[in-house]
């Protein structure tokens, strides 16, 4: 299998426009485009009766008392966990290619609709819905796909993995509201075959991509 986009070159740096935040001189970080970014691939197993997109990074905070914290920084040896930024399932195999800003097309306060999504799928939840848990402003189930916005004071540049499977079911068991988390755990036994591509990202200006 093969996954590919022209949004970015794999290990690449993913460009602001399918970001959450960009860089802001006054404020550290503003609201950026948020628009998913396309994908095409090629070489499905056969038998494969579903597809499933996984977007996640592996680089967030293991612990948040320094994060975006003025006169502090993240840590680059901080262990890291990961996030997830997009949970979509249940694509028909013959379906076109992903276009940009198909799924995501700015910032959406309390965060987009859910579990539906285009083309018969279905979005899980993406982990901002923790993140913006304590926001009165921002609170809310953020389903599909939001950008990174990783910490702007961190040391390490954050990877973007999105990571296609090609599934021996047409519709996986995972119901009601769904997490990545959720997700993988109901792919174990039916993968057929996966594949993936990386973007880079930083919102500290002293680290270079």
């Amino acid at each position: 299998m093969e996954l590919s986009t022209s949004a970015f070159a794999n290990n690449g740096i993913i460009p602001p426009e399918f970001a959450f935040c960009v860089m802001d001189a006054a404020a550290h970080v503003k609201l950026s485009a948020n628009r998913n970014p396309d994908f095409t691939w090629a070489g499905l197993p056969p038998g494969t009766k579903s597809l499933a997109l996984l977007c996640h990074d592996p680089d967030v905070p293991s612990r948040g008392e320094d994060v975006n914290k003025e006169g502090r920084t993240v840590s680059a040896s901080l262990a890291r966990v990961d996030f997830f930024h997009w949970v979509l399932i249940d694509l028909p195999p013959d379906t076109p290619p992903i276009l940009r800003g198909e799924f995501s097309d700015g910032v959406s306060a309390r965060g987009k609709p859910g579990p539906q999504a285009p083309r018969g799928g279905r979005q899980g939840i993406n982990d901002y819905t923790g993140w913006f848990a304590g926001d009165k402003d921002m609170a809310g189930n953020y389903f599909g796909y939001d950008g990174p916005c990783p910490p702007w004071n961190d040391e390490l540049p954050h990877r973007y993995v999105f990571t296609l499977y090609a599934l021996d079911v047409a519709r996986l068991g995972t119901g009601g509201v769904f997490t990545g988390t959720d997700v993988r755990r109901a792919l174990a036994g039916h993968v057929l075959g996966e594949a993936a591509i990386t973007g880079r990202y930083t919102l500290n200006p002293n680290v270079r991509l």
